[in-house]
C-alpha cells in the first residue's frame, strides 16, 4: 500500500518541534505517526545566531521523530519565523499582451512582478519574498470576482500581499537544516503554517486574527475572505512575563515560570500582585496587536475575533483580557492530532509543525504551488495556493 510522508520542522526560540505525518492508501486525511522536540540553542527572537548550535538542536529533534515514527527523514518542510518576518502590500497595472485583449496567465504573472517592483526600496532591501498573495484583481477598473484569466480588457490591475523575511535569516535556516543532515523541500512563514490547522475556513472567510504568543516573539496574521491580508511579528513574548514576575516578586526564574503557569505551591506571594504583573505585560502585547489592526483598518471589525495559540496561550484569563483590549471575540486555539496518539500532543504549540505536514500532504488549503525550493530561485518567491486567487 502506497504511503506518502511529509515532515514539518518548526524552529522556535524555545523549542525545535518536528512532526511526521502520512497519507496511506485511500486515506485522504493526514495522520501523525511521529514527533520529536529539543531545546532550541543558537537562536534569539526566532533568528539564528549560531548555526552549529541550531543544527545540533534540529538533529536532536529529528532523531526523536525518527525513533517514534520508525522512518528515516530525508526531506523536510521548514517554517520561517522570527522578528525578521513581515509583510507589505503593493499594487500595479499592466496592459494586456494579446491582440484580442484576452487576459492570459502571463499577464497575471507580469502584473504581480510589477507589483513587487513597486515596493518601496526600504521595505524590500535585504529581504527575500516568501509568499505572494493576490488579494484583488481589476479589469479596466472593475473588480474581478474570481480569476481574471480568460476575461477581456485593455488593463489588468492587481493588489497583492508580499510576505518577506530577511535574506540572511532565510540563508541561515537553510544552512542549519542542511547541516542537520536533511534537505529542505520547501518553506512557509510560520503564522501561515499554523493557520492551516488552527483556523477554520469559516473563520478565515469572516475575518479573524491568529496570534501566536511565543517565548520571545508574538506573531499575528490577519485573514479576510479566506486570504491573509497582513502579517506582523513583535519582539515580545511570554519570557518577558516570566522576567517581570522574577523581578517584581524577587523569585528565581524557575519559580517565576511556575507561578506564571499557575503551578507554584508557594502561597507566600499575594495573588493580586502576581495578576497585576501578568496583566501589565499582556496588556502591552494586546496594545501592539490593536495598534496594528488600527493601522490596517481592521480594529473591531473581525467577526471571528482573535484566536490565541503558542506557549503563552496557557495563561489564565488571557481570553478575557484579549476580548476587553481588542473588543473582539476571543478564544484559545487548539489542534487535535488524532485520538490514537493520546493527549500528549493535542497542543496548539505544535500547530506550525503539523500545519507544514498538512501543506506537504494535501492539495487543500495553503498548499504551495509553482516554484519550490526557495534557495534555488532568484527572487525567492514561493508561489501561493491556487484557491488564494480571488
Amino acid at each position: 500500500m502506497a504511503r506518502t510522508i511529509a515532515v514539518g520542522v518548526d524552529i522556535g526560540t524555545y523549542q525545535i518541534k518536528v512532526v511526521v505525518a502520512e497519507i496511506e492508501g485511500e486515506r485522504n486525511h493526514p495522520h501523525v505517526i511521529g514527533m520529536g522536540f529539543a531545546e532550541s540553542k543558537g537562536l534569539r527572537h526566532g533568528y539564528i545566531i549560531n548555526t552549529a548550535d541550531a543544527a545540533k538542536s534540529i538533529r536532536q529533534a529529528l532523531d526523536q521523530a525518527e525513533r517514534t515514527s520508525k522512518i528515516k527523514v530525508k526531506r523536510v518542510f521548514v517554517a520561517i519565523g522570527g522578528i525578521g518576518l513581515s509583510s507589505v502590500s503593493s499594487q500595479a497595472t499592466v496592459a494586456t499582451s494579446r491582440a484580442d485583449s484576452e487576459i492570459s496567465e502571463l499577464d497575471v504573472e507580469k502584473v504581480l512582478e510589477v507589483a513587487e517592483q513597486e515596493i518601496a526600496g526600504a521595505s524590500i532591501i535585504n529581504r527575500k519574498v516568501l509568499h505572494v498573495v493576490p488579494t484583488q484583481y481589476k479589469v479596466d477598473g472593475k473588480v474581478v470576482l474570481g480569476r481574471p484569466i480568460g476575461m477581456k480588457g485593455a488593463k489588468l490591475e492587481a493588489k497583492a500581499l508580499f510576505i518577506t523575511c530577511l535574506t540572511q535569516h532565510v540563508s541561515d535556516v537553510f544552512q542549519a537544516v542542511e547541516e542537520a543532515g536533511v534537505e529542505v523541500e520547501d518553506v512557509l512563514a510560520s503564522p501561515i503554517a499554523a493557520s492551516a490547522v488552527t483556523l477554520s475556513k469559516q473563520q478565515r472567510m469572516a475575518g479573524c486574527v491568529l496570534a501566536n504568543i511565543g517565548s520571545e516573539t508574538v506573531s499575528i496574521v490577519v485573514f479576510e475572505n479566506n486570504l491573509p491580508v497582513s502579517l506582523e511579528i513583535f519582539p515580545i513574548g511570554s519570557t518577558d512575563i516570566t522576567n517581570d514576575i522574577a523581578l517584581g516578586l524577587k523569585v528565581s526564574l524557575e519559580e517565576a515560570e511556575r507561578m506564571k503557569l499557575g503551578n507554584s505551591l508557594d502561597d507566600a506571594f499575594p495573588r493580586k500582585r502576581l495578576e497585576e504583573i501578568v496583566y501589565a505585560r499582556l496588556s502591552d502585547i494586546f496594545e501592539l496587536i490593536e495598534a496594528h489592526l488600527r493601522k490596517i483598518g481592521r480594529s473591531g471589525l473581525l467577526p471571528a475575533g482573535i484566536i490565541i495559540t503558542g506557549g503563552g496561550s496557557g495563561l489564565t484569563t488571557i481570553e478575557d483580557l484579549a476580548k476587553a483590549a481588542l473588543k473582539l471575540p476571543s478564544r484559545i486555539g487548539s489542534v487535535s492530532f488524532g485520538a490514537h496518539l493520546g493527549d500528549t500532543i493535542k497542543d496548539a504549540t505544535w500547530s506550525v509543525a503539523y500545519g507544514l505536514c498538512i501543506i506537504g500532504l494535501t492539495n487543500a488549503d495553503y498548499t504551495p504551488a509553482g516554484t519550490k525550493l526557495l534557495h534555488r530561485t532568484s527572487t525567492g518567491i514561493v508561489e501561493w495556493l491556487k484557491q488564494f486567487l480571488p
